[in-house]
């Protein structure tokens, strides 16, 4: 219970925001994880709800807060983990002991997973995917979750189907060849973690369109959702994570066609363009020197925080789909340059990473143009100007 006005006013606020104490765990849980950084809501007081919560999950979620915490943070942290040790849930190793710097490789399922299995599309270059759970029924046929999803706007459809094994096979060739694409199996922990995060991700305002999805889920399974995993390819390509990830992974399908959201990127794109389009004299060499400079910046900041973590899932799940599509060499690349990710590693000393950005960059130049060709041209560039204007000076000159 809080115990002085600022806690009452945080739990209050918490509770404003859409957290219900008295939810199941899973839903509380989930509900916790996508309020981290709204507004009025203070990680104290998320740190103090999941110490209300008996679950592993929320011991999980509160050794991770206090691997990053400090001051008062790091204290609720510690009193909510006290809590559940006082329910009898352990909470996880702390990061650096010895279990951790064994090579990762992802668990046994839990119990309730026996007999699932996952099925896995291609991530289109807008992030779009579809990943179905599926548990085989004693009596025969499949009960499948399915879900679409963006990485961008979380999950945007959820459905729970009875499927004959016939029925189930049908729809898989009728995704196939209209998305013209392939479908992998896969790991079935995987995938329910991809739903849950997917449906995490969500906004409030778009829950009803993927309805009760934890309610579907607990069809399938009865465990709370994950709210991390360790990703089975780490484990898959332990013997290669520690290769540079070869510039030739731009080259594939997956790669050669995605982009980093326009408000990411499109303000180095900007800067770079006002460099080329600069009234001031440079010569060519100084020019490059400070468009290698923005693109050094750009590596660093697109390539750090919640992004660099929304980008190494990407690579991670590109890997893993790889891997099971025929693709090893490729999967090795990606693999490894989510290590790089994971393990923090200055992404914009990686060649990789470079050429990632850069080709990002050079995707928006060329739709630029695109449109600048499509369109007509009512605003002249600063460059442009000077150079009409000198043009104009000189004809004047030479009619004088």
């Amino acid at each position: 219970m809080p115990h002085n006005g600022t806690e009452h006013r945080e739990d209050a606020n918490l509770r404003a925001a859409g957290f219900d104490p008295s939810a199941p765990a899973g839903e509380a849980l989930a509900r916790l994880d996508t309020l981290r950084g709204a507004s009025g809501v203070t990680e104290t007081a998320i740190a103090r709800a999941l110490g209300a919560i008996a679950s592993a999950q929320a011991a999980a979620m509160l050794a991770d807060m206090e691997a990053r915490a400090s001051g008062a943070l790091r204290r609720e942290v510690r009193r909510s983990l006290f809590r559940l040790r006082q329910r009898g849930i352990e909470s996880p190793a702390p990061r650096g002991t010895a279990e951790e710097t064994q090579p990762a490789v992802s668990p046994s399922p839990a119990p309730d997973l026996v007999g699932l299995s996952g099925l896995f599309s291609p991530i289109d270059a807008e992030g779009a995917r579809v990943v179905w759970l599926l548990k085989e029924r004693r009596g025969g046929g499949v009960a499948r979750l399915g879900g679409f999803l963006y990485d961008s706007e979380g999950l945007i459809n959820a459905s729970l189907n009875e499927l004959s094994r016939r029925e189930l096979r049908a729809e898989r060739t009728a995704l196939e060849q209209r998305a013209g694409i392939a479908m992998v199996e896969g790991d079935a922990r995987l995938a329910d973690y991809i739903l849950c995060e997917a449906f995490r991700r969500t906004p409030t305002d778009k829950r009803p369109r993927v309805g009760n999805f934890l309610t579907l889920r607990m069809e399938l399974v009865g465990s709370p959702p994950s709210t991390d995993i360790v990703h089975p390819i780490y484990g898959e390509m332990t013997s290669s994570l520690g290769q540079e990830p070869a510039a030739d992974l731009m080259r594939e399908p997956e790669f050669a066609s995605w982009q980093f959201p326009p408000a990411d990127i499109q303000a180095y794109a900007d800067e770079i363009k006002s460099i080329r389009e600069s009234v001031l004299v440079l010569n060519p060499m100084q020019q490059e020197e400070r468009v290698n400079n923005v693109v050094a910046r750009a590596v660093g900041e697109l390539l750090s925080g919640a992004r660099a973590v929304t980008i190494r899932r990407r690579l991670e799940d590109i890997a893993y789909y790889m891997a099971r599509s025929g693709r090893r060499e490729a999967a090795e690349w990606a693999a490894a340059a989510a290590a790089r990710l994971r393990d923090g590693a200055d992404a914009s000393r990686i060649p990789f990473f470079q050429a990632l950005v850069r080709a990002q960059l050079g995707a928006v130049f060329a739709q630029e143009q695109e449109r600048a060709r499509e369109e007509p041209r009512l605003i002249m560039t600063p460059a442009e100007v000077m150079r009409a204007q000198q043009q104009h000076q000189a004809r004047s000159r030479r009619r004088g």
